[in-house]
């Protein structure tokens, strides 16, 4: 339904600007148009209103319009510069072939927010609001793939950018500070109790596995993928956060490797959160 031009002057003959969501401007007109004693809330209301609209409308504008096929290429070229500049000290260049051309367009137009990911694989059942789980044998370049992103997505000020970290990097944290809540809740960004959670990828989940202080890796990615799936599950769309992961496990590794320590499955349940993206081919080292 069109916003109508009328609703839009009466509102700002009344004093006051108009979001643009049709309803509430409609209910505040009602409201300015009734009873002196009703005005007070709506109009402290409205100012928060406001402010929320903007917030989506920012969102929504720096989303690229990918069915635009020059939009897509434009981005698809900045990619590839970006990944040749990532390769730059190890001489080498970003090669995009039949093993990785569809992974990375499916990428593509899903960091950019575009439900158009959800074709590139028919029948896959991949979502927009899911995370990534990228799957695929040693040297494939799983995780090259993600740092590529990464620096991609940073450099266009994406919403969906996100930082690349290791279970090493992790595990490593927790035998300096006890636990994990950097990589799950931000701590430092946060105010009071409440943490600032960050667009993370985990990086090669599932292979390492070394004791602790009694305490051993895969303990530590349980808790992480238990907590940022509590994370992950906001239901306001705007400020869901994601956690990718990558890892060299199949289906059936996974399920065995993560079902050992979970007798509820909980854990195995919570991969249905994820679009699990298989990376074919040969080791690129």
């Amino acid at each position: 339904m069109s916003y109508p031009t009328c609703l839009w002057q009466e509102l700002v003959k009344c004093g006051k600007q108009p979001t643009g969501n049709l309803e509430w401007d409609r209910a505040m007109l009602a409201t300015l148009k009734s009873e002196e004693r009703n005005r007070e809330p709506w109009e402290a209301l409205h100012k928060v209103a406001l402010k929320f609209q903007d917030e989506c409308d920012r969102q929504l504008r720096v989303i690229p319009d990918m069915s635009d096929e020059d939009v897509y290429n434009a981005h698809a070229r900045f990619f590839l510069m970006v990944a040749n500049h990532v390769l730059e000290p190890q001489r080498r260049k970003f090669i995009i072939d039949d093993d990785n051309r569809q992974v990375i367009r499916f990428l593509m137009l899903y960091f950019s927010g575009s439900r158009l990911c959800e074709d590139v694989f028919p029948g896959r059942g991949y979502r927009l609001h899911k995370n990534i789980l990228l799957q695929g044998g040693v040297g494939v370049g799983k995780t090259l793939l993600m740092q590529v992103f990464s620096e991609y997505l940073k450099r266009i000020d994406s919403p969906r950018q996100f930082h690349n970290v290791s279970v090493t990097q992790m595990v490593n944290y927790y035998s300096v500070h006890n636990d994990i809540d950097g990589f799950l809740y931000n701590i430092k960004g946060g105010r009071g109790f409440q943490g600032s959670p960050l667009n993370l990828c985990l990086n090669d989940i599932g292979v390492d596995n070394r004791p602790f202080y009694g305490i051993d890796t895969d303990t530590i990615i349980h808790d992480f993928l238990h907590a940022r799936n509590e994370i992950w599950s906001n239901p306001s769309e705007y400020d869901r956060k994601f956690a990718h992961l990558t890892t060299n496990l199949d289906n059936d590794r996974l399920k065995t490797k993560f079902g050992q320590k979970d007798a509820y499955g909980r854990i195995i349940d919570r991969f249905k959160t994820y679009n699990v993206i298989p990376l074919p081919g040969q080791s690129r080292r």
